[in-house]
C-alpha cells in the first residue's frame, strides 16, 4: 500500500509541477512592461540578440495563422501585435530592414527571430545569431 502511495504523490507532484510551469508566462531577461495587447504607441523599442527561422520551417503555420515564407521580411516576437512593422537594425552597422511580425517566440535569450530573407538582408546568415536594435518602423 506504501508503495502505491508513494508512486501516486510522485506522479501528481510531477503533473503538478508541469501545470504551474506552462500556466505562467515565460520570463524574459529585457527590463520593461509590455504594454496592453494592440498598444504600441508607447514601445520606443528594445535591444538584445536576434536569430533567424531555418528552412526547416518553411510552409509551417505560424502564430498568426499565415505559412511561413523563408523569402518574405517577415519576425516572429513576444508580445508585439501581428502585422506589426519593425525596423531591425544589426549593432554597430548601419544594415537594417523592416519586418512584419508574423509569429511569437518562446525565449528567454532573443528579442527576435528573423526570417532567413531578413538575416540575409542583415549579413547574420553564417553567425547565426547577431546582436540588434528593434525600433518601431
Amino acid at each position: 500500500m506504501r508503495k502505491h502511495f508513494a508512486v501516486a504523490l510522485v506522479a501528481t507532484s510531477t503533473l503538478l509541477n508541469a501545470a504551474s510551469h506552462s500556466a505562467f508566462a515565460r520570463g524574459t531577461s529585457r527590463n520593461f512592461e509590455p504594454p496592453l495587447p494592440g498598444d504600441t504607441s508607447g514601445w520606443l523599442g528594445e535591444s538584445g540578440t536576434a536569430s533567424y527561422y531555418g528552412p526547416a520551417h518553411q510552409g509551417r503555420r505560424s502564430a498568426s495563422g499565415l505559412r511561413f515564407d523563408q523569402k518574405l521580411l517577415t519576425a516572429a516576437h513576444p508580445w508585439l501585435p501581428f502585422g506589426t512593422k519593425v525596423k531591425v537594425t544589426l549593432a554597430g552597422t548601419r544594415r537594417s530592414v523592416i519586418v512584419t511580425v508574423t509569429d511569437r517566440l518562446y525565449s528567454n535569450r532573443r528579442v527576435v527571430d528573423l526570417s532567413v530573407a531578413a538575416a540575409r538582408q542583415l549579413g547574420m546568415i553564417n553567425s547565426g545569431i547577431a546582436e540588434v536594435t528593434l525600433a518601431p518602423a
